[in-house]
């Protein structure tokens, strides 16, 4: 199986950071990153991922008290610069993040990243995300963020000017024959003539071809518009999925619309994520996730999800049953669609979804054994659920070791996952093809 680790200092459970073993060490210090990703390549993990937003998130209550008191994650590096630090000090891991296709420009997205493939000997990947609340929108000039449909044919446009920029070089363009005074293949660097809806871009690239043809493509999510996209040019995708079975009904359902575009299925890897709690016995594993559970405030559940909806929750009594407000939805709306119809159905109410979905974001919860977890991780790629995980751990640094340490030794033990890297490339590790 393919593993990602989710990069972050405090880990993804809003209780994570209050847990007694967590660190909170300072996220502007690159020793922070550092250690954790160089931890994950010890494990032979493909990759590193770092998500991004770009606001404070505001949209609960048109503040961000709550966030700012109850949600750790906003005093973080940028990215791309975290990046290309992390892939001086590393040789072998994945490197990857999240790119703004509503937010950014793919000339400027596609330089950045062919530096970074260069500069890291061929490991970078980058998630194409639309955004997703009103509060970047305000970061940058404007005043409401675009709908759902509009976003995703901006994204799918946005990646495709990319990859048109990242392929005006071929290999070997670059000659610098002092003999015959040529510096550069023309031959070999042609212009882009990009001609959308949203973009016009001459070309070419200022950067030379990148060592693995270009970037590994990510994306995440799970609606149709996200699925039309992704069919089509993602090569790792992200989902969200509660249990097994969803997940081997969403993964063959999208493996059968890649065959109708003509693409194999091995092309893109479905890696869901799944946050493991790793005890000595079955009881502790589920001792340590009550103590999460419990250190959860509801106001980071609640500010959690008004910014990811794009909707404000504060206008709705948190004691009363969750309300029936999908139709009014402008963010994510794949994950929702099935957490409101769920706690509807059980009579929940807004406060404890909010509180459960802080505790792991909709993705899967395996509390148990090194020995239970690893079996239960083989069983869902055996089914077709998955091709592999994205590791959420609950805090850190203390669930990325615990995984390390007891689970991956438990998967290679079983001829589940790799003893080695066995090349130097992030196409390599996910057995991916040169574009």
């Amino acid at each position: 199986m393919h593993l990602a680790l989710y990069l972050s200092d405090t880990g993804l459970h809003a209780g994570g950071w209050r847990h007694p073993e967590a660190q909170n060490h300072d996220p502007m210090q690159l020793s922070t990153w550092l250690s954790l990703v160089k931890k994950a390549e010890e494990a032979k993990f493909d990759f590193a991922f770092i998500a991004d937003k770009l606001s404070v998130d505001d949209i609960y209550g048109n503040d961000i008290a709550a966030t700012i008191q109850y949600r750790p994650g906003y005093a973080r590096p940028e990215p791309m610069v975290l990046l290309t630090a992390l892939s001086l000090f590393t040789e072998r891991i994945g490197l990857g993040a999240t790119v703004s296709t509503t937010y950014g420009e793919p000339f400027h997205t596609a330089r950045t990243l062919a530096t970074l493939d260069h500069f890291s000997a061929g490991r970078m990947a980058w998630n194409a995300v639309t955004s997703t609340n009103d509060g970047e929108a305000r970061n940058f000039s404007r005043q409401q963020h675009l709908g759902h449909k509009e976003r995703y044919q901006r994204a799918g446009e946005f990646i495709d000017a990319v990859h048109q920029l990242l392929a005006s070089w071929q290999p070997g363009a670059l000659l610098a024959d002092k003999d015959s005074g040529v510096y550069a293949d023309p031959q070999k660097v042609s212009y882009t003539h990009f001609h959308g809806e949203h973009f016009q871009i001459k070309g070419p690239l200022t950067v030379a071809a990148p060592p693995q043809g270009r970037p590994v493509q990510i994306l995440a999510g799970v609606s149709q518009d996200f699925k039309t996209v992704a069919a089509r040019v993602a090569e790792v995708i992200f989902t969200v999925q509660p249990n097994r079975e969803r997940a081997r009904q969403f993964y063959q359902q999208f493996k059968a619309e890649m065959a109708t575009l003509g693409r194999m299925p091995d092309a893109c890897k479905v890696l869901p994520g799944v946050m493991p709690i790793v005890g000595a016995t079955q009881r502790e594993a589920e001792e340590k996730r009550r103590l999460l559970d419990e250190l959860v405030n509801p106001l980071a559940g609640l500010s959690f999800m008004s910014a990811s909806m794009n909707y404000d929750l504060s206008q709705h009594d948190p004691d009363a049953l969750f309300p029936d407000i999908f139709p009014l939805i402008s963010g994510s709306k794949g994950r929702f669609e099935y957490v409101i119809a769920q706690a509807r159905k059980e009579g929940k109410t807004l406060s404890e979804v909010a509180k459960a979905y802080a505790a792991s974001a909709s993705f899967q919860v395996m509390a148990g054994t090194a020995e239970s977890i690893a079996e239960e991780m083989m069983a869902w790629v055996e089914a077709g659920a998955c091709d592999g995980f994205v590791l959420m751990p609950a805090d850190m640094p203390a669930s990325l070791h615990d995984f390390a340490d007891y689970v991956i030794p438990e998967l290679q033990k079983r001829g589940a996952f790799r003893q080695d890297y066995q090349g130097s490339t992030l196409r390599h590790h996910l057995g991916l093809a040169r574009p």
